[in-house]
């Protein structure tokens, strides 16, 4: 791969449809989903985010790099996304943290992308036909039309995709509470983000983060006051493992949260089937209703699977009673779950934010007061 210098490059979906542009960060192939993220801002958060592996991600947002990169707000330890559309690059970045330019951390970590693409039209062009596979070609990479639409449609659907072991930790580590220690968490890595532990140290919490093959023992020997299930790529149904795992958790009424991946992961636990959307959630500026308060919380999301149910609706599991606790007004999809009669809940969203509104901050609230004893669900 090479750094792009204005060579034509084409965004080629797997129903044929080519956009056209020039190379935008490395030249070269790469290949993933395609989908679009609506984020007016917080594009080093986005990329950086683990849940976007082996994803082709579309800013609907017109000009993206203006404030270039830092070092203080990635979210893991490199850049995630597969590949980067955008629609007009800024020439010159501008802030006063910033420590180079998109375009270069994209080169450096050879990460393709395109640039000057009528992302209006592509964002339309998914919503009606969906999330699908797409490639980015440019420089010698860029041939005819028919030999890239092949190559694209030899690459595996998202469909069935175990993608969590991609990104898991490979080692335990701790984040520390921020002054006194009042709970310990196990949380299961299956795509983290770095604010999460961050919210948690806040309130008092020491966060012992566990590779996605961890086992109960492993929780148990740490002797965790709760658990968390984070955020992760792929399709819910793979994670045989992690289901397992959240059973023997609710078995034993440990505490347990869950977020984005996490949610599917408890929902699987309760019972529920997960499905594929047609092209997902992605964005800051979502809409949540909490069912039991009426509440609207405005979201960021990252997701392109969803729990089967309806708002509201009451279930039976092998833990109990449960509920659909939250759902987005837009098109219904299932937004949490809440087991009633063992301490367990979550949420589709992401209330760490980073980047996104502050509104569902407070869960990282709830999970404290349910580890205190002083909530059942």
């Amino acid at each position: 791969m090479s750094k792009s210098t204005r060579t034509a490059a084409a965004l080629v979906l797997e129903d044929g449809r080519v956009f056209r542009g020039e190379a935008f960060g490395a030249t070269g192939t790469t290949f993933g989903e395609v989908v679009f993220c609506t984020a007016m801002s917080g594009y080093q958060e986005t990329l950086t985010d683990p849940s976007y592996h082996r994803q082709i991600v579309v800013a609907t947002a017109p000009q993206i790099g203006n404030t270039g990169w830092n070092d203080e707000d990635d979210e893991s330890t490199k850049v995630w996304v597969s590949g980067y559309v955008v629609r007009d690059p800024a020439r010159i970045a501008s802030n006063w943290r910033s420590t180079r330019s998109l375009d270069e951390v994209l080169f450096d970590q050879a990460v393709v992308g395109i640039s000057g693409v009528d992302t209006r039209s592509l964002t339309r062009h998914i919503r009606e036909r969906g999330a699908m596979r797409a490639g980015v070609f440019s420089g010698a990479d860029l041939t005819d039309v028919d030999t890239m639409v092949g190559r694209v449609r030899e690459i595996e659907q998202m469909a069935g995709a175990d993608l969590a072991r991609d990104v898991t930790t490979k080692e335990t580590y701790v984040v520390k509470a921020d002054g006194e220690r009042r709970f310990r968490v196990a949380a299961l890595d299956l795509g983290i983000k770095s604010n999460t532990p961050r919210m948690m140290a806040a309130r008092g919490i020491e966060t012992h983060v566990l590779p996605a093959s961890a086992t109960l023992d492993d929780i148990l020997a740490i002797e965790a006051d709760g658990v968390f299930l984070s955020n992760g790529p792929g399709d819910p149904a793979t994670q045989d493992h992690a289901v397992a795992l959240t059973k023997s958790v609710l078995e034993r009424r440990i505490p347990l949260f869950g977020i984005c991946f996490g949610n599917q992961i408890l929902g699987r636990a309760l019972g529920r089937g997960t499905y594929k959307m047609q092209y997902g959630h992605r964005g800051i500026n979502i809409p949540v209703i909490d069912v039991a308060t009426g509440r609207v919380a405005i979201t960021s999301q990252n997701h392109g699977f969803a729990l089967e149910g309806e708002a509201g609706e009451r279930f039976d599991t092998p833990f109990g009673a449960a509920e659909v606790s939250h759902y987005c007004p837009n098109d219904g999809c299932v937004e949490g779950v809440r087991a009633l009669d063992v301490p367990a809940f979550s949420v589709q969203y992401h209330p760490e934010a980073a980047a996104g509104p502050h509104d569902a901050a407070d869960l990282f609230d709830q999970f404290v007061t349910l580890m205190g004893g002083k909530d059942n669900a």
